[in-house]
């Protein structure tokens, strides 16, 4: 509704105007591009392999430029898993446990489940020896089977890095003024509750869940790294496709 008859991609002029304006803005020496998306993978490797021309055009001497990138996974195969391992892309993998749970929801366009599809992604960046973690929505399916979903991303996936994102989607036309798939507050609480038991007994140091972190750097009074517990909000600032500005992903709706 904001960008009506809009193609949703972004042109190569924009690209290279803010790739120039984002590089000189910064005052350290260590620059992050965070690409998001829709699916981000959409646009095709050759818009991300301009995107590092530019990035190298507009480098400033001994200044290190990382790439992340937020993921379904559904399109990676061999050829962007190789350019990921070559420019050490950090990856950004939605996974929401095992495949019951991350089918229910997770569908294609055409309806079909995306589950072994991504898993078969988890492989190949595995053989590719790419970084990544994972995101796991969670949702009034899978925030009643804590367990199931930990002990899948830990065991199963390998991953030493996750997410735990609540879904709270607003509906109008429902009673509770959320859509049916939200999860509730507590049960967020029991499935977060639930996986910390659990983590704090045997995972402390080698696998990291970013609430967990989060929530210690507020307890000893460091800054907790995500913006919704920080003490200001709206510094994790979101460009549009066709270069608007927000302070929040979340806002652009």
């Amino acid at each position: 509704a904001l960008y009506p008859k809009a193609t949703f991609r972004m042109s190569e002029e924009l690209l290279e105007n803010y790739t120039r304006q984002y590089i000189e803005a910064q005052r350290v020496p260590e620059v992050t591009f965070a690409w998001q998306g829709g699916e981000p993978t959409l646009m095709g490797l050759d818009f991300y392999r301009k995107a590092l021309a530019y990035q190298e055009k507009y480098r400033r001497p001994g200044m290190r430029i990382h790439n992340n990138f937020q993921t379904n996974g559904t399109l990676l195969d061999e050829e962007w898993c190789r350019f990921f391992h070559e420019n050490d892309f950090l990856i950004g993998l939605s996974l929401d446990g095992p495949q019951d749970l991350h089918d229910a929801y997770r569908l294609d366009k055409g309806g079909k489940p995306t589950f072994q599809r991504v898993m078969a992604a988890v492989r190949l960046m595995q053989q590719h020896q790419v970084e990544f973690n994972i995101l796991a929505c969670v949702n009034n399916l899978n925030a009643r089977r804590p367990l199931d979903v930990y002990r899948f991303l830990r065991d199963v996936v390998g991953t030493k890095f996750i997410q735990f994102i609540p879904i709270v989607e607003p509906d109008p036309q429902s009673e509770s003024r959320v859509s049916s798939r939200s999860v509730s507050g507590k049960d967020y609480g029991y499935f977060l509750s639930t996986i910390f038991d659990e983590w704090v007994r045997r995972d402390v140091g080698t696998v990291f869940v970013q609430i967990f972190d989060v929530a210690l750097a507020a307890w000893s009074g460091s800054r907790p790294g995500l913006c919704i517990f920080d003490e200001t909000c709206g510094t994790a600032m979101a460009m549009e496709h066709n270069g608007d500005v927000y302070s929040c992903d979340h806002y652009v709706d």
